[in-house]
């Protein structure tokens, strides 16, 4: 392995684990209320490069989630061009390049709007989801590094255009529901529905205000942990020897039973900090490994 190639290895690994401090930081923010941490200066905090002085944990976590955010986009960036130059010839390089700095910048510009003029719940979910589009653009980039000079890519080469298609639908369900998860937060409706699986004692309750956003986001994580459990059946029925696909979708169904046990804990703990942190760091990983399985679904031919 010559000097380049490991290097690059080491800078996409980084730049990977930066990014899911990053989502988790800015699951912080929202967790404490901590988007006025700054005041409403942008890129500055409080009109300063670096606060003379910080007297609110607000400010602390504002502060140090917009510096680990500035950090990663310049590795964002780095990353992107480095791999432009590298692996031009594969034949996701590019795309995924592309597409890690465009939302690492929406997600920045979001951000900046939020602090700076507020904005809508909606808009502030969608911050969460594009912050998840850079971080599994980036992992993607970085399952290429480790797969060049392979003596052949990883793939799924026999599944059918209409599986590949069910798949193709897995993942944008699936960003749909981060969406609606998003969502919950940004309106403070987390707790909207007390107990689970019943919300507040019925199978379904009044829809209406927070319980609507709720229990909304309750059936569309309950569909999701169903879909992949179809998915999870199809695969160890009629694709055995395809390896890499096999193992995604295990891993993926082991990720969405654990983020649906993880959304009940954050009901019976009100909230907890550390069940937060848990439950956005498990749909982190969970969209990780579904954008891996898409990317996998491209390369294959029926």
């Amino acid at each position: 392995m010559n000097n380049l190639n490991k290097n690059l290895k080491i800078f996409s690994i980084l730049t990977t684990i930066g990014m899911i401090i990053v989502l988790l930081q800015g699951a912080l923010v929202t967790k404490t209320e901590s988007g006025q941490g700054c005041g409403d200066s942008w890129p500055l905090c409080h009109g300063q490069v670096i606060p003379e002085s910080i007297t609110t944990l607000e400010t602390i976590i504002e502060y140090s989630h917009r510096f680990v955010s500035g950090i990663l986009g310049i590795m964002v960036i780095i990353l992107a061009i480095w791999m432009w130059r590298k692996l031009p010839h594969v034949r996701e390089t590019k795309f995924l390049a592309i597409i890690a700095v465009l939302f690492i910048i929406f997600q920045g510009l979001l951000g900046a709007a939020a602090v700076m003029w507020g904005q809508s719940s909606a808009v502030l979910a969608l911050h969460f989801g594009f912050s998840l589009v850079s971080f599994a653009s980036v992992l993607l980039l970085t399952i290429l590094v480790f797969e060049e000079g392979k003596p052949s890519r990883v793939s799924a080469t026999k599944i059918t255009t209409q599986f590949r298609s069910f798949i193709y639908f897995v993942f944008t369900y699936l960003y749909i529901v981060v969406y609606t998860g998003a969502l919950v937060r940004h309106t403070d409706s987390s707790l909207a529905c007390a107990g689970w699986p019943l919300c507040n004692g019925q199978i379904i309750p009044p829809l209406r205000g927070n319980i609507a956003v709720q229990f909304g986001h309750r059936v569309a994580a309950a569909v999701m942990f169903l879909v992949i459990l179809a998915l999870l059946v199809h695969v160890y029925r009629h694709y055995k020897e395809e390896i890499a696909l096999r193992y995604t979708v295990l891993i993926s169904f082991i990720l969405v039973t654990i983020q649906v046990l993880s959304g009940a804990y954050v009901v019976f703990t009100a909230m907890s900090l550390f069940s937060s942190m848990l439950h956005a760091f498990i749909i982190t990983c969970l969209f990780g490994s579904i954008s891996y399985l898409l990317m996998l679904a491209t390369r294959s031919k029926s």
